[in-house]
């Protein structure tokens, strides 16, 4: 965006309360906001890709897991498989869920724009970087398409960002219990804990995201709308899991029960509205 909607105001020192300036800022503003929303559906998109991987990735779990079970001439072939799956799991599609949640948060909080370069310049320039104290970025609350502000704008996109923060940590530690009975087809010492990285780095990109506590040193525990664990215990079971458990578990991560997909759709075709786009251009 810098650079765009370039002009001269009079000759004198912009100002984000200029009228000159407001008649700039709009287009630079709705060219911002066009970006921003396509990157919060691409990281939806993202986010479900991944959330199906993972299911088949679990499903295949349990299955390896239940044929060792009740068939243990399969033991070996089956624990090198569930092991690949496991590494794979990990190793991928934590990282993926994290990285679309990322993306969608970084697109919620870009979706001001300010004025850029020195006060004294008689230039108009816009960037996503706040560089004036007196400039909140918002054209001083002025619709930027038709109704809707850009602080409308931005509650909207931190409502869908917060649905999947919270699902990514019920998934979290389903995948710590999905992970964990390969250990014990094994006969291996469990160490997947809550408070054990899932995947290299992952602390720190939870943190990124705002969802790593530096007190604790742990994530945060999973929650919904409804409940909220404030200390999580994950211990060694002395049994293994029953079928049915499992396919609690199972179904727990096909529901996503913190995501309102109907939600979700509402606002984007609200978004779509107010743009006067289809999603089939903008958000394809």
């Amino acid at each position: 965006m810098s650079g765009e909607g370039q002009e001269e105001v009079g000759g004198k020192s912009p100002s984000p309360h200029n009228p000159s300036v407001k008649r700039l800022w709009r287009p630079a503003a709705q060219r911002n906001l066009r970006n921003q929303w396509s990157r919060i559906v691409a990281g939806r998109q993202k986010w479900n890709s991944a959330s199906a991987d993972g299911r088949s990735h679990a499903s295949s779990l349990v299955n390896l897991y239940l044929s060792r079970k009740y068939m243990p001439a399969m033991d070996l072939g089956v624990l090198v498989e569930m092991t690949k799956i496991k590494d794979k799991a990990c190793a991928k599609l934590a990282r993926q869920e994290v990285a679309a949640i990322s993306q969608m948060l970084d697109a919620s909080r870009s979706m001001r724009c300010f004025l850029k370069g020195p006060a004294g310049t008689p230039i108009v320039q816009f960037s996503f970087q706040q560089e004036h104290g007196h400039d909140p970025g918002d054209g001083d609350g002025i619709p930027v398409f038709s109704f809707l502000a850009i602080s409308f704008l931005e509650a909207l996109a931190q409502e869908i960002v917060q649905m999947f923060r919270s699902e990514l940590f019920l998934k979290r530690l389903l995948l710590v219990e999905f992970c964990s009975i390969s250990f014990q087809a094994a006969n291996a010492t469990r160490d997947d804990k809550w408070s054990k990285e899932i995947y290299d780095g992952e602390f720190d990109d939870l943190n990124k995201i705002g969802l790593f506590s530096g007190e604790s040193c742990v994530p945060a525990p999973p929650s919904t709308d409804k409940w909220k664990l404030d200390k999580l215990v994950v211990e060694k079971s002395d049994t293994d899991p029953k079928r049915e458990v499992l396919q609690v578990y199972l179904t727990a991560w096909l529901a996503e029960v913190n995501v309102s997909s109907c939600r979700i759709d509402e606002i984007i075709s609200m978004v779509e509205e107010e743009m006067k786009v289809s999603s089939h251009n903008l958000f394809a």
